[in-house]
């Protein structure tokens, strides 16, 4: 008799068990189900850089290797979507040459984006006699000398997205935008004063 009750006990146990299971698979599936809908109908997208133009103050080499560089840079971002806001913090951005930072960063405010909505940036980067390694300044002199420098400049942030109400956590952001630098003959610049100002238009690679 006591065998019996204890079969049905187990019994009862495995039934209780199976349906907490069910219950947790059943509400996994529709949490899933819910963010495949929000997403279908909220198509996010990563906001586009785009380097409009950069205008180059120095960009100079003294020995022993060390480098002067002061650029000021105007990036523009859009967001494209329509029903996705983005928050911008702990924006900073500098500039690197073959990989090698060659500025301090500098700080962009933190703002909201709206739906659609572009913003516009105009900062300052300076590197005032910083010390690089002896090749990045033998490089850099021989692609002055060619007529060509390619210049990075970089972002490096965080983002979050607003949808109605709802604001999710924060996702690191990289931008890196090429810059095509020209020098002697080659020099499509605009004089402004003691810079040259060049028109670029060129997109930036964007990840989040």
């Amino acid at each position: 008799m006591m065998g019996k009750e204890c079969g049905h006990h187990d019994d009862d146990r495995r039934q209780l068990y199976l349906r907490i299971f069910c219950g947790i698979l059943i509400f996994v599936v529709i949490v899933l189900l819910v963010i495949l809908l929000m997403w279908l109908i909220l198509r996010p997208t990563k906001p586009r850089f785009i380097l409009q133009d950069a205008t180059v103050y120095a960009l100079n080499v003294a020995q022993p290797s060390l480098l002067t560089t002061t650029f000021q840079v105007t990036v523009s971002t859009r967001n494209p979507n329509g029903r996705i806001g983005v928050y911008y913090d702990k924006m900073h951005v500098y500039a690197s040459y073959r990989n090698q930072q060659i500025t301090l960063p500098t700080v962009l405010p933190s703002t909201y984006q709206g739906h659609k909505d572009v913003i516009v940036w105009s900062p300052f980067l300076y590197g005032n006699s910083l010390p690089v390694a002896p090749y990045l300044a033998v490089l850099l002199s021989q692609d002055q000398n060619a007529g060509l420098v390619l210049v990075n400049i970089k972002i490096d942030g965080m983002v979050k997205w607003k949808v109605g109400t709802w604001i999710s956590g924060w996702y690191h952001l990289w931008v890196n935008c090429p810059a095509y630098i020209t020098f002697g003959h080659r020099n499509d610049g605009i004089p402004v004063g003691p810079a040259i100002k060049y028109q670029l238009a060129t997109s930036c690679q964007v990840d989040i």
